[in-house]
C-alpha cells in the first residue's frame, strides 16, 4: 500500500504561482507512473501532467508552458510548479502514483489539495 500526502494548495491572485508537494511512501523506483490531475466543481477529473519511469513527461494542452511536473529522489517527493495561474486552474489537484505488479496496475490517490485562482 503506497501512502500519498499532498500540500501547498491555496489561493493565489491571477498570474500568480504556486507548487504542490506530494510526498509518496514508497520508493520511485517502485513505481511506474506520477501524475497530477484536477477536478474543478461540476467537472470530470482531468489529467495535467505524468511523468512515466524515466520515459517522459506528458502535459495537458491547457497546461503547457505554465506547469513542470518534477520529482525529489532524495526525498521521495513529487513536485507540480505552477506558474501564470488563470481562474480556470481552480480545482483540487490529486497526486497519482501506480504500480505494476504481477501484470497487475495497482493505483494510489492522494486526497487532493484545493488551488483557488481569483482576484
Amino acid at each position: 500500500q503506497v501512502q500519498l500526502v499532498e500540500s501547498g494548495g491555496g489561493l493565489v491572485q491571477p498570474g500568480g504561482s504556486l507548487r504542490l508537494s506530494c510526498e509518496v511512501s514508497a520508493s520511485f523506483f517502485s513505481l511506474n507512473a506520477m501524475a497530477w490531475y484536477r477536478q474543478a466543481p461540476g467537472k470530470e477529473r482531468e489529467l495535467v501532467a505524468k511523468d512515466i519511469a524515466g520515459r517522459g513527461t506528458t502535459y495537458a494542452e491547457f497546461v503547457k508552458g505554465r506547469f513542470a511536473i518534477s520529482t525529489d529522489t532524495t526525498k521521495n517527493v513529487l513536485l507540480l510548479q505552477m506558474n501564470s495561474l488563470e481562474p480556470d486552474d481552480t480545482a483540487v489537484y490529486y497526486c497519482y502514483v501506480d504500480q505494476l505488479y504481477l501484470g497487475r496496475q495497482l493505483t494510489y490517490w492522494g486526497q487532493g489539495t484545493q488551488v483557488t485562482v481569483s482576484s
